[in-house]
């Protein structure tokens, strides 16, 4: 699990065609100190496992689905990337619960700067959209994010200079596209209240 607090701005230093699949070796001095094999790293957002470690990189294999449902597939040698480890058993929960299981991609549409922070408005695919709601939380390229405004096919968020300055979306410009993942309770609870729809309750002593 992940809170979206991402650690370190990293860099993707080779991609290796491995046709069904690519093997990404990304750096990342932070992420990678004290890393072993197996061990699960965010790239973008992504939950992606450690295959080799040495020095300040680390190699991780994707397959084809995951090139599919996010924007990995667009990465390319000098690529920066957000980063993050999973958080410590009794470690404080700096953004929101994140599981690194991309739900679907966006796409930057324009960006609005301020004296002190940016607009950025991003596009919401359909499917997505029932699970987005105004002051929750939403994950962008593996940012843990408040949601400010919420439209029929888009989002926006507000940056503070910190996000600006150490994420992929202090860089991304309009077109670009960026991974989401949606509040994983809203979906639990979506899949119980359809559990309960009318027609589908069971009369007493039933199932049970």
């Amino acid at each position: 699990m992940f809170t979206g607090i991402v650690e370190e701005l990293g860099e993707v230093t080779a991609v290796e065609d491995l046709g069904d699949a690519a093997r990404f070796r990304l750096r990342g001095p932070v992420v990678t100190e004290g890393a072993q094999h197996g061990d699960s790293i965010a790239v973008n957002g992504v939950c992606l496992t450690v295959v080799e470690h040495e020095g300040d990189e680390f190699t991780a294999d994707v397959m084809a689905e995951t090139l599919k449902r996010s924007s990995l597939g667009a990465l390319a040698v000098g690529s920066r990337v957000n980063l993050e480890r999973p958080t410590a058993v009794g470690a404080r929960l700096g953004g929101h619960i994140v599981q690194g299981h991309v739900d679907g991609t966006g796409a930057v549409l324009d960006r609005t700067p301020s004296e002190h922070w940016e607009i950025v408005r991003i596009s919401l695919p359909d499917d997505l959209a029932r699970y987005v709601v105004e002051k929750g939380s939403i994950t962008v390229d593996g940012i843990s994010l408040t949601v400010v405004e919420v439209g029929a096919d888009h989002f926006t968020v507000s940056l503070i200079p910190t996000t600006l300055a150490l994420t992929t979306l202090g860089l991304k410009q309009p077109g670009d596209p960026v991974n989401l993942e949606v509040d994983v309770v809203a979906k639990y609870v979506e899949r119980l209240l359809g559990d309960r729809a009318p027609g589908t309750e069971t009369r007493e002593g039933e199932g049970r």
